[in-house]
């Protein structure tokens, strides 16, 4: 009630100076002050005074109701919240929702139409609640596996290429010039540059670099999402940066030769074994500088 009559008082211009700084370190005032902006603003059309003044005094006199002046603060501050429920309602649909993935994380959550993603660490994805079912629409930055719900068309798009389905399970990896599509259930039209390819189950897709590498898959989703990390022809430096993101660690490389491309899996929960097959594979020799960086260097 006192916060109720407080506003009505502000509405008003009847705050004392203590009462108001009061009233504006709520943590609701910079929401009452942008609705008050906007109300202030309103318009009507113009009138006819004459007219109104003779259509008034043609009416047969009724005694006047009156109604308390704090009632009329009350119904005033119980319209601007049914106002501000709507704006903040109107706003949470509206504005772009963000899911994030540090380094080292993996992170799980669920679409308005009830699709389930997985984002793989240092991964984003941006989409918007309003009007979801008839726009099915998310831009992804890194990799995420989606299990999408039936209906109408759900797109991913990267800043390498677009992935379309309908309703299906797949994985989607943008990283720098690689990108790298996966389907594991039903079917997948991927659009790059001006290549459009159809993908069904079992089917992989890479492009780098323009040129574009297919693969049959024998697993039923992700090694990422069972703490592995699988490589398909990828040179050290992608396989690193992977690493990196996986432990949330910093790896300096000091070789000349880079160009011997990895096929195989890592563990992503045993930086150890890791470190070990890395500098088994490409002769190195790996230097722990502190918990959270690795120095390769040439044996």
């Amino acid at each position: 009630m006192k916060k109720n009559r407080l506003l009505a008082q502000w509405l008003n211009n009847d705050l004392t100076p203590e009462e108001l700084a009061e009233f504006e370190a709520s943590p609701d005032f910079e929401k009452y002050k942008k609705i008050k902006h906007y109300t202030d603003h309103l318009e009507v059309a113009d009138w006819d005074e004459n007219a109104m003044l003779s259509n008034i005094l043609q009416q047969p006199k009724v005694t006047p109701k009156v109604v308390p002046l704090y009632q009329k603060w009350a119904f005033r501050a119980a319209a601007i919240f049914v106002l501000a429920l709507g704006i903040t309602f109107a706003l949470k649909m509206l504005v772009q929702q963000t899911e994030t993935a540090g380094f080292g994380e993996k992170t799980i959550f669920s679409l308005p139409d009830h699709s389930e993603v997985v984002l793989n660490s240092g991964s984003e994805i941006q989409y918007k609640k309003w009007n979801w079912d008839n726009n099915r629409h998310l831009e992804l930055k890194g990799e995420a596996y989606f299990k999408v719900a039936k209906g109408r068309r759900f797109e991913v798009q990267t800043n390498l290429g677009k992935v379309t389905v309908l309703g299906t399970q797949f994985n989607v990896k943008a990283r720098k010039n690689s990108f790298d599509i996966v389907c594991y259930e039903g079917r997948v039209k991927v659009n790059y540059g001006n290549t459009q390819i159809l993908l069904t189950h079992g089917q992989g897709v890479r492009f780098e670099n323009g040129k574009q590498l297919n693969r049959k898959i024998q697993t039923s989703q992700p090694e990422w999402m069972d703490n592995e990390i699988s490589f398909y022809q990828e040179n050290i430096k992608s396989l690193l940066d992977e690493v990196q993101r996986q432990y949330n660690i910093t790896i300096e490389l000091n070789t000349k030769d880079t160009t011997a491309l990895f096929t195989g899996k890592l563990p992503a929960h045993d930086l150890e074994v890791a470190l070990q097959i890395i500098s088994t594979t490409y002769h190195l020799e790996a230097r722990k500088v502190s918990n959270h960086k690795i120095i390769f260097d040439e044996k």
